[in-house]
């Protein structure tokens, strides 16, 4: 551990493992484990192979570079990379064994256009209802000069509202899905990885499984929605990252004191006030209210705005807290502390933003009972 650290994130990669093995076991299919955006925050190259070793055996990126980096790290698995917009540069993905997804006909030409010894691997993305990436009106002209030269190997389209398993709009996609899939095996190929379920869908919809499914948050063991799904333990997922900081200052303040930029907060009485070491350049939010820290077994909530670099909490009166001790910004919440579903409650947000946007000036410090290998 650095002497150097006011914050870190710690990750556990036997959690990241135990979540994909679980999700496996749900789903019977095989699982791609989505790690894009530095692994949601966790890490890119240590999370995908913890996903590895839990059984995942395709890593999902939504950027080539992601891609890159991973071939760059060793990793031999199947790669997916599913933003890859025309113009980008299908030859090294061809030449580096990374799968690309493609939305329109455009793409599909320039990717059949690439002059490699090696033949392109595509999944077509099609468009089933959330009306965002993938074929739509286009998906009428696509005929079979259109795939000539590059081996389709899958199709997927991605859920809208899977989060909301009585919602009439999942079953309609996964009969417009279902169709889709029928028009490319009318092209001859009939054997290929239909992919559509997310996380939640993985977890509440065993009819939508297909081929394999795409997991995401679930891996980081985080509920894809709390209120409609329910907690990350009912689930069966145990939460991967926990967040702490120092506390740069603890200090006695009067009832009455105005604290942190605009005075939007007053101390009711007496207390202590913390100074956490970490603020909106972190991915702490800014507009966070309602949340806070945990430290010897009690939480201590915001007050004011949070800063830059910093935030204060009011640790209460009685608090035995010093200046230089470390507290938990979030965590499992398995002794009560808060948890990432707190913190974007608390900001307005989701889970999956509070831990993607921790920045790098917070170290991940890794944490395994064994080393992961692909």
């Amino acid at each position: 551990m650095s002497t150097f650290n006011r914050a870190e994130a710690i990750i556990d990669l036997d959690r990241i493992s135990a979540n994909v093995a679980h999700l496996k076991s749900i789903a019977s299919v095989d699982l791609m484990a989505v790690v894009k955006a530095d692994a949601y925050g966790h890490g890119l190259v240590p999370v995908a192979r913890a996903a590895l070793a839990g059984g995942a055996t395709y890593l999902g990126v939504a950027l080539l570079e992601e891609a890159i980096a991973l071939r760059d790290a060793g990793i031999t698995a199947p790669i997916l990379a599913w933003l890859v917009p025309p113009g980008s540069d299908f030859t090294t993905a061809v030449d580096r064994d990374i799968e690309l997804a493609a939305a329109s006909i455009i793409a599909l030409e320039e990717i059949g256009a690439v002059k490699s010894a090696k033949r392109p691997r595509v999944h077509l993305e099609v468009d089933t209802g959330m009306t965002r990436g993938g074929f739509l009106g286009e998906w009428g002209k696509l005929d079979a000069h259109h795939v000539a030269g590059i081996d389709v190997v899958g199709i997927f389209s991605h859920f809208a509202r899977a989060d909301e398993p009585g919602e009439e709009q999942n079953e309609r996609q996964r009969l417009r899905f279902t169709e889709m899939v029928a028009t490319l095996e009318s092209f001859g190929y009939t054997n290929i990885i239909r992919h559509l379920s997310n996380s939640a869908a993985t977890l509440k919809d065993i009819k939508s499984k297909f081929d394999m499914v795409r997991t995401g948050i679930s891996i980081y063991g985080l509920t894809p929605d709390v209120k409609t799904l329910g907690s990350s333990t009912s689930l069966g997922l145990q939460s991967a990252m926990t967040v702490r900081a120092k506390l740069h200052l603890v200090k006695d303040v009067p009832a009455g004191s105005p604290v942190g930029y605009g005075a939007t907060a007053t101390t009711d009485s007496d207390t202590k006030l913390g100074v956490v070491a970490m603020g909106y350049a972190d991915g702490i939010p800014r507009v966070a209210q309602g949340a806070g820290i945990f430290f010897q077994g009690e939480r201590a909530p915001i007050i004011g705005r949070v800063s830059m670099d910093q935030f204060v909490v009011d640790l209460g009166a009685k608090s035995q807290a010093i200046s230089g001790d470390w507290v938990e910004i979030f965590g499992d919440g398995a002794t009560g502390g808060y948890t990432a579903e707190d913190w974007g409650s608390a900001s307005g947000s989701i889970n999956y933003e509070i831990v993607t946007r921790i920045g790098p000036r917070v170290p991940r410090i890794y944490r395994s009972s064994s080393p992961t290998t692909e």
